[in-house]
């Protein structure tokens, strides 16, 4: 199974550094409850992407007061995704359905489809 990397205030800036990847960041709290389901999603992204130069991580929003300030972090969940180039391409708070996480990571990457079009293409 892939991984999912836990970023923290400490380890950001060395890891956007040397990354080239594209960075699907899920700003979370441990006390949100939309935020624990879309916890069970990563593992999917994480699997979906492990072949591809897409990095699944998390940010846990209170104690990493840094980057949730980085990143203006108001309300949780909050997804960013951040583009090769290191700028942000789209952000989203609120849970969302499964497919539209695919959505935002392929559309960064100039794919275009998302996790059905495996099975209905």
């Amino acid at each position: 199974m892939a991984d999912i990397l836990e970023l923290k205030d400490a380890t950001y800036t060395a890891f956007m550094e040397k990354t080239d990847a594209v960075v699907f960041m899920d700003f979370y709290s441990d006390t949100c409850g939309p935020c624990q389901t879309l916890m069970t999603y990563l593992p999917n992204l994480a699997e979906h992407y492990k072949d591809e130069d897409v990095v699944i991580a998390k940010v846990n929003s209170a104690k990493n007061p840094k980057l949730s300030s980085k990143f203006m972090v108001r309300s949780v969940p909050l997804t960013i995704v951040v583009g090769k180039d290191k700028m942000v391409k789209r952000a989203e708070v609120g849970l969302l359905g499964v497919d539209a996480y695919f959505k935002m990571i392929d559309k960064e990457l100039k794919k275009g489809k998302g996790l059905f079009s495996k099975f209905f293409s």
